[in-house]
């Protein structure tokens, strides 16, 4: 194994820890949005997070591509007055990653949260907590292995993504290569000892994690 097989290995999860890092917050906030909202706004915003889900990746990449690319009006605003590339670039596929992972964050915090009985709301307000004292105190805490589902399915769903991060990033060596990349391109130059190293290592790193998570949820409700 040469220094790029571990490079593009790092590449790949740094991009997933960075992802799975910035959608937390976000799917804390929107999960909890939803699951006690109702009206038009929920109904769009719920259409919007399911969308990376029924949209092919391709779709989605391009349009990232087409929005960010340098030749683009908002690409070349970006680039001119605020140094920021994103097409072809590593924050490009943070920012990829963490649309087209939404719903993988969101789903579970929501529909964990919407299951909570309302019980629980209003005894920690009938105690004197306010709502977001409430929120972190009392509601995360009772939904704990939906938090930690949410948290690995998104990191593994990232380290095996292909179809934005080809399109928007391409196959820069120590950029935007991340291994579901080396595998297509070891792949397509018949190196399929190489690719099959890198389809290992993702494998077993997911197959650890997904493992773990159910193992701890099972020894989790025997106690």
């Amino acid at each position: 194994m040469d220094s790029s097989f571990f490079t593009t290995l790092k590449l790949t999860f740094a991009l997933a820890f960075c992802t799975t890092l910035i959608l937390f917050p976000i799917g804390l906030a929107l999960g909890a949005y939803l699951a006690h909202k109702k009206g038009a706004l929920k109904t769009l915003l719920e259409t919007l997070t399911w969308m990376p889900l029924v949209l092919p990746p391709s779709v989605l990449g391009f349009y990232l591509l087409w929005t960010f690319a340098p030749s683009s009006p908002l690409g070349e605003f970006l680039q001119e007055h605020l140094h920021l590339r994103l097409a072809f670039s590593f924050q490009g596929l943070v920012l990829g990653s963490v649309i087209f992972s939404l719903p993988f964050m969101v789903n579970p915090i929501q529909h964990a949260l919407a299951n909570l009985p309302p019980s629980l709301k209003q005894a920690s307000y009938t105690l004197g907590k306010g709502k977001l004292s409430t929120f972190f105190k009392v509601l995360l805490p009772n939904i704990k292995p939906s938090l930690y589902l949410a948290i690995t399915t998104t990191f593994t769903h990232t380290i095996g993504e292909f179809g934005v991060v080809i399109m928007l990033g391409g196959d820069i060596e120590g950029q935007t290569r991340v291994a579901s990349v080396a595998i297509f391109i070891a792949s397509e130059a018949n190196d399929n000892a190489l690719a099959n190293q890198y389809a290992l290592v993702l494998s077993g790193v997911s197959f650890a994690l997904l493992f773990g998570l159910l193992w701890w949820q099972r020894r989790a409700r025997m106690f």
